[in-house]
């Protein structure tokens, strides 16, 4: 069997912890060639709050793990075949925190490459490019607290994901006018 991806439940606001626990029981069994990755998938956010940009980290998956693994081959329906198989499952299961595999298959069934693609590469471009978190929706009603149009109310038309930025109709000597404005120049009214 190959190296698959895995997702795993674990114990909810310890995903951290159990992945650390997993990680030093896989050096400790020398399963790294077996159970090469053990992710907790999260990505960057940035908020501003006072003024000032701050990002944080925000986990896609509460109470779930990643694990890239060769879980080795099964002899029937409920356990793996070969010592070293077992010594896996084992090394899994004994761990701390460490829940099931997602499906309730055995022998668990692996992620499509498509679905680890997708997650990975979302991870990733939060690496380089933290996203913006905007809770301001389409069509609500705005005050602009800062800059040119500080003190003028209109309604979000768009929201431009990439820039952080929201497009405003306002109304400006008695014209609709649409202005693209950072989404922290903005308070909902």
């Amino acid at each position: 069997m190959a190296l698959e991806w895995y997702i795993v439940r674990v114990l909810t606001n310890r995903e951290e912890r159990v992945r650390e626990n997993l990680v030093r029981r896989i050096k400790t069994d020398a399963l790294e060639h077996r159970i090469p990755q053990v992710l907790v998938p999260v990505e960057r956010i940035a908020q501003v709050r006072g003024g000032k940009k701050k990002v944080t980290t925000s986990k896609l998956y509460p109470g779930y793990l990643l694990i890239q693994a060769d879980l080795g081959d099964w002899e029937g329906a409920d356990r793996p075949k070969q010592t070293e198989d077992q010594k896996v499952w084992f090394a899994l299961h004994e761990t701390p925190g460490f829940g099931d595999f997602v499906g309730g298959q055995k022998p668990p069934a692996p992620m499509t490459k498509d679905e680890v693609a997708g997650i990975l590469q979302r991870i990733e471009a939060s690496q380089d490019t933290p996203r913006m978190a905007v809770t301001i929706k389409r069509g609500d009603m705005v005050r602009i607290k800062e800059g040119p149009f500080e003190g003028f109310d209109g309604t979000v038309e768009e929201i431009v994901e990439g820039k952080g930025q929201l497009r405003v109709s306002l109304t400006i000597f008695g014209r609709a006018t649409s202005v693209e404005i950072d989404h922290w120049h903005v308070e909902p009214v």
